[in-house]
Parts: C-alpha cells; sequence; structure tokens
C-alpha cells in the first residue's frame, strides 16, 4: 500500500463509464527510430507472446494538483518536481522553422536543479551560432543534420542522426543545421546543459549559452570598427540589420555570407570560417545506440548505457547516456543506483515508473512515487531510491535518460538472476524478510532472467491499485471534508448560542433600563404638566394686559387712520389734478416728437440725396480719371469742397433747429405758467365746486390707464 501516490497523468477521454471495466481506446504513438531499432524492436516482439487486450487509461491528473493544494492548506513545503510534463516545458525559442523548450527538475536531495532543453528544427532550418557556457551533454531523437563547432582554434563539424550522442565543452562556439529529407522530419534533439565537469545543476545565471549577436553587438560601432579593421557600410549593416531570431530558414549552396560576417567569423575562430565547407575537416564520431549493439538484450526489451569508455568525449564529464527499450507488458526489474541521479525523457509510451523510499528516508518525509509518463515527459529518480519502469500490455515503453554519475555506478537489481540478493547468504536475508530459507530459495531461485523481465498486466495492476487508492484518498478528503463541515456547523451553532444568550441578557438589561427610563419618564412629565399650569396662568394674565394695550392701540390706531384718509383724500385730489396736467404735457412732448421724426426723416431724405448725387459724381470722376489724372484730381478737389458745403449747412440747419426748439420749449413753459395761475385764481375765486372735482378726476383716471 503507498502511504502517499504521486501520479502526473495528462487528461485522457474514457469511452462510456468511469469505472474500473470501462476500456479506452488510444492510438498509437508513432516512434521513429532507425532502421536497425525498428528490427530489433520486431524481434524482441516476434519472440514473446502479449496480450492484445486494450488496457484501462485512467484520468489522475487531478490527484496531484489535490494532493499538493491539501500540503499547502496544511503548511507542508512544496515537493520537488520529480516529474515534469510535455505541457509543462518553458518555450524559450519559437519560430516558424523550430523552436526551444527547457525544463528544470530535481531530484530532491542536492539543492539545486538540472536544465535539459528540447531543440526543434524543422527540415532545413538552421539553429545560429551561440557561445556555449556550460557543458552540454545532447542526444538526437529523429531527424538528421549537421552539428558544427570550434575547438582548440578549430572548426569541426558531423552529421546527426537519429540515435546520435556526443557532448560539447563550455566555450564552445557551436551551430545547428536540418537537413531536407524525403520523410521531412523535425530534428529534435534532447540536450542535459551541466553547471560544470562534476556540477551537473543547471548553470549560473547567464543561462547555458549566449547567441553571438549579442556578443557582438554589446559592443558600439567605433570598437566594432577597430576590432574588425573594417568600416562603413558592413559595420552598418552588421548594426542595424533586425534580429532574425535563434531558429532560421536554411541557407542555399550558392548563398555567400557578407564580408562582415566572414571578417567576424575569421576573429573569433582564426583563419577558418564556421559557414564554409569542412570537407578536409578530421571526421569527429558520434555514437549512435541504434549501430551498436545493446549492454543488455532479451526478449523483454533491451537497455544500453553510454559512457566515457564508448565516447571519449564524455571524458572528465559525471555523465552517462542511457537508453531502453521495454516490450509489452515488460518490466526494467526492481533496482537503485548507488551513486547516480537519473534523468529520464519518455520517448515512446505511455508508461509506468514507481519509486520507492528507503525507511530512513521516510522519516524525513520522502514518500513512495508512481509517474505515469507518455512521450515527452521528464522524470527524475533520486539514487539510493529503489525504482521498476513497466510497459503496458498493448504499448512498447522507450526512455532515455541521462545519469549524473559515470564514476564506478552499476545498478544493483533486487531480483532476477542479476539479483544483489543473491550475493548474501541466504539464512541473513531470509531473517531480514522473518521468512524461512525455502522460502527464500523459492524467491531468489525462481526468476531465470535478469534486468528485463516479462511482467504481463503489472502497468495495468499498477492502475488498479492506483484508482483504488484514488478512490480512497477521495473517500478519505470527503469525510475530512465532512468532518470539518460538521465542526465548522457546531462551532457556528455554538456561537450562535452564544450570541443568543448574549443578545437575551442584553435585552433583560434593555428592558431593565426601559423600565427605570419609563419611571424617570413619568416625573418629568409630572414636573412638566406642573410648570405648564404655571405658564398657563401667566399667560392668560399677560393676555389679559395685552388685550387691554391692544384696544387701547386700536383706538388710537383709528384717530390717526381716520387722519390719515383725510390726509390721503387731499393728496389724491392734488395727484389727479397733477396726473391731469401730465397728461397734457405728454400729449403735447408727443405731438412735438412726432414733428421731429418727420424732420429728421426729410433731413435724411435730404441727405440721402446728397449721398446718391455723391455716388454719381464719384462714377463719373472714376470714368474720367481713365482718361486723364489730373482732371480725377481736380474733380476730387471739388467733390470734398462740395461735401464740406454740405456738412456746414447740415450743421447750420442743425443749429437752427436746435434753436426753433428751445424757442418752443420756452412757450410750452410760458403756456404752462399762465395755465397753472388761470386754475389757480379758479380755484381762490370759489369757482372750483363741482366742474373743477369732475373735471381732475377724469384727468386722474387718464393718468392710471396710461
Amino acid at each position: 500500500m503507498l502511504s502517499i501516490i504521486y501520479i502526473y497523468a495528462q487528461v485522457h477521454k474514457v469511452m462510456g463509464q468511469s469505472n474500473l471495466s470501462t476500456h479506452m481506446k488510444r492510438s498509437t504513438v508513432e516512434y521513429n527510430l532507425s532502421s536497425s531499432a525498428r528490427t530489433r524492436s520486431r524481434k524482441i516482439e516476434g519472440k514473446r507472446k502479449v496480450s492484445n487486450k486494450e488496457t484501462l487509461i485512467v484520468s489522475l491528473s487531478a490527484v496531484k494538483e489535490a494532493e499538493e493544494e491539501e500540503e499547502r492548506q496544511a503548511g507542508c513545503p512544496t515537493p520537488w518536481p520529480y516529474l515534469v510534463k510535455k505541457g509543462e516545458r518553458k518555450t524559450t525559442v519559437k519560430t516558424e522553422n523550430g523552436e526551444v523548450s527547457t525544463v528544470r527538475i530535481s531530484d530532491g536531495i542536492a539543492n539545486g536543479w538540472y536544465h535539459i532543453e528540447f531543440i526543434t528544427l524543422e527540415p532545413n532550418s538552421v539553429f545560429l551560432p551561440v557561445l556555449l557556457q556550460s557543458d552540454m551533454v545532447f542526444y538526437v531523437h529523429t531527424g538528421s543534420g549537421w552539428i558544427s563547432w570550434t575547438d582548440d582554434d578549430k572548426t569541426k563539424k558531423v552529421e546527426l542522426r537519429g540515435g546520435d550522442i556526443y557532448r560539447l565543452r563550455p566555450g564552445t562556439l557551436f551551430y545547428i543545421e536540418s537537413s531536407l529529407e524525403m520523410e521531412r522530419q523535425k530534428l529534435r534533439i534532447n540536450a542535459l546543459f551541466a553547471n560544470a565537469e562534476t556540477d551537473l545543476h543547471e548553470p549560473a545565471a547567464t543561462g547555458p549559452y549566449t547567441s553571438i549577436r549579442n556578443l557582438i553587438l554589446g559592443f558600439d560601432r567605433t570598437v566594432l570598427e577597430a576590432a574588425f579593421g573594417i568600416s562603413g557600410e558592413p559595420i552598418e549593416e552588421l548594426v542595424s540589420s533586425p534580429d532574425p531570431g535563434a531558429i532560421v530558414h536554411g541557407f542555399s549552396n550558392e548563398k555567400k555570407t557578407t564580408v562582415v560576417v566572414f571578417e567576424f567569423m575569421k576573429a573569433i575562430f582564426g583563419s577558418s570560417n564556421i559557414f564554409q565547407s569542412q570537407s578536409n575537416k578530421k571526421k569527429t564520431k558520434t555514437y549512435n545506440v541504434f549501430s551498436h549493439d545493446p549492454d543488455f538484450e532479451n526478449c523483454n526489451g533491451w537497455s544500453t548505457v553510454v559512457s566515457k569508455k564508448q565516447l571519449s568525449a564524455l571524458k572528465d564529464l559525471d555523465v552517462s547516456v542511457f537508453m531502453v527499450n521495454l516490450a509489452k507488458g515488460s518490466m526494467m526489474g526492481p533496482h537503485w543506483n548507488p551513486r547516480a541521479t537519473e534523468l529520464g525523457i519518455c520517448l515512446d509510451g505511455p508508461g509506468i515508473v514507481r519509486v520507492v523510499c528507503s525507511s530512513t528516508a521516510k522519516q524525513t518525509g520522502c514518500k513512495n512515487m508512481i509517474f505515469y509518463v507518455e512521450e515527452g515527459d521528464v522524470f527524475a529518480v533520486p539514487r539510493f531510491h529503489p525504482m521498476a519502469q513497466m510497459a503496458f500490455n498493448n504499448h512498447s515503453f522507450v526512455f532515455m535518460g541521462f545519469s549524473t554519475s559515470a564514476k564506478k555506478n552499476h545498478p544493483q537489481y533486487l531480483a532476477g538472476k542479476a539479483s544483489a540478493l543473491r550475493t548474501l547468504p541466504r539464512d541473513v536475508v531470509a531473517v531480514s524478510f522473518g521468512a524461512s530459507n525455502e522460502t527464500m530459495d523459492l524467491v531468489l531461485d525462481k526468476q531465470h532472467e535478469a534486468i528485463i523481465l516479462d511482467c504481463t498486466s503489472c502497468a495495468e495492476e499498477e492502475f488498479r491499485i492506483l484508482t483504488e487508492e484514488i478512490e480512497k484518498a477521495k473517500e478519505e478528503a470527503r469525510k475530512k471534508k465532512e468532518e470539518e463541515e460538521r465542526k465548522r456547523e457546531e462551532e457556528e451553532k455554538r456561537a450562535e448560542e452564544e450570541e443568543a444568550k448574549k443578545e437575551e441578557a442584553a435585552r433583560e438589561k434593555e428592558a431593565k433600563e426601559r423600565e427605570e427610563q419609563e419611571k424617570e419618564e413619568a416625573e418629568r412629565e409630572k414636573q412638566e404638566e406642573e410648570r405648564k399650569r404655571e405658564e398657563e396662568e401667566k399667560r392668560k394674565q399677560e393676555e389679559a394686559a395685552k388685550r387691554a394695550e391692544e384696544e387701547e392701540a386700536r383706538k388710537e390706531e383709528a384717530a390717526r387712520q381716520r387722519e390719515e384718509e383725510a390726509k390721503e383724500e387731499a393728496a389724491r385730489r392734488a395727484g389727479e389734478e397733477a396726473a391731469r396736467r401730465a397728461k397734457e404735457e405728454a400729449e403735447r412732448e408727443k405731438q412735438e416728437e412726432a414733428e421731429e421724426e418727420v424732420r429728421k426723416r426729410e433731413a435724411k431724405e435730404r441727405a440721402e440725396e446728397q449721398t446718391r448725387e455723391r455716388e454719381k459724381q464719384e462714377e463719373a470722376a472714376a470714368r474720367r480719371a481713365e482718361e486723364e489724372a489730373r482732371q480725377r484730381e481736380a474733380k476730387e478737389r471739388e467733390e470734398q469742397q462740395s461735401r464740406e458745403a454740405a456738412q456746414e449747412e447740415e450743421t447750420r440747419w442743425a443749429e437752427e433747429e436746435e434753436a426753433r426748439k428751445e424757442g418752443e420749449a420756452m412757450q410750452r413753459e410760458a403756456k404752462k405758467r399762465e395755465e397753472a395761475a388761470r386754475q389757480q385764481e379758479h380755484h381762490e375765486g370759489g369757482g372750483g365746486g363741482g366742474w373743477g372735482d369732475h373735471l381732475g378726476k377724469e384727468w386722474g383716471r387718464r393718468i392710471l390707464k396710461t
């Protein structure tokens, strides 16, 4: 029984019901091997009988997320990423001609991360030159092409094909070309970048490599001209050209590089040019796993390890490359690495990887793990951790990877003919397991195969166990959630009861305070009523005195009003008389204004007539000006004199008109005085009884209407 299970899986569509008895169809994942590898696979498959029954593939990605979330909520540290799915890679370069994706993975033991990159080139593409800042060990997954690099002031170029392995050292300048094949396969390279020969963790913050463009264009134009010994357009083209990206379309045979690129490469590589043909160079060989016999092979599969013994380029570097091909329903027997951490990459799958913790490691928080891996997934197995890789009954399981130690690392197997337990005394082993010697003889001697064993339906059985564990984990999570919900409801209920008690106490206190307030309010109301009675008596007395004062004031007001009415009557009569006189004066003024308007209109007409006359004269003068300039000037002077005379005439007329108005005003004033004198005499003579009053009232009414 697993203590904790980590399963990293992509979501698959399940046909029918989602129980363990439901089967799901999966399409076959094509894996491109060389002809020799495919022949070997067919030979292995022909040696053994494997069930063709379809295998149930369940979706288990939610388990990892649920457990990580549970650990985060419980305050547990985040587990090391022992598995990185293909879709979780970080894309660092992406163009129409290819891409580069990166994986950072850890074994959970050392403080650091391993850096793996996946370089993919479309047919006839170029990964442009870069300066390598770390050790690089790579494996060619599919496709073909060439890699060119510098080595001790020399340039080398080798052909690449599927299964090739090689290493480049720090300080190397290299670039990669993919070929244009009939199959038009992409060139796929899996590469491990190590910080140093003995420290295989990822490079420093500067990254594993830097493009030559960034190396050069960091300098200004003056430095570049002095460094390359050229100036002008070549340097300008080098500096101002747009960045083409890390991966571009391939160069044709006829295409020539510019003078700047040639000089630049010459300055870096000496007399050679990395872009020129290198057929005259000493041939450098890679190691191809499909061109050599595997280290181990039986009817269940084969495996091989490439170290410095097979590839001299790996000398002084603690890295070896391994590859395992498990036939359908087979298993890489349980084993552990005493010195090495394995970084595996699934090339064809799916498959199961089971990792077991040691007893002492479990005390430090280590957990047994099961990985469900598919093509492109990366997984890590720390050293001293027993492991077993299993293939499903309906699909082979192929994976390669990098072993982080090449110093006398011999995998120790627990079962089969190569079992390390067979080297120990049987009685000691029996006591260790608490079993009899006969039982241990049966356990250790029954298996006649070694390393890669037949394990029909082992992967399916793992899935069955896993699904049970998943259901159990779900049930435990459900019970835990229900228990937490129940506790939360109880806490809420207790809180509600406490709140109810507090509210009841508050209500009792409020009732007591309200009763006291009512008593105080009744006492205040009694005192208020007494005060109101006293105020009412006082108010009545004040009202009586006030009424007496008001009666006296009313009498005085009546007398005053009668006196004012008499005065108002006299004033009204005087006003009516004044209104009548004002009306007459207004009528006279209106008549005068009408006369004045007539005079102004006549003056305006005269002025307009004069203006029209002047305009006619000006038009005549203009026509004459075309014939003789001198006559035009004379005529203008005459017209100016005429205008001045007219203005003087108008001024005299205005002065006469003003004098006439003043005379008329004086006459009106004299008439007013005479009229006033006659009225005064009429009133004084006593004849002003009936007609005068009637005339004054009629005149007043007209004034009011106006």
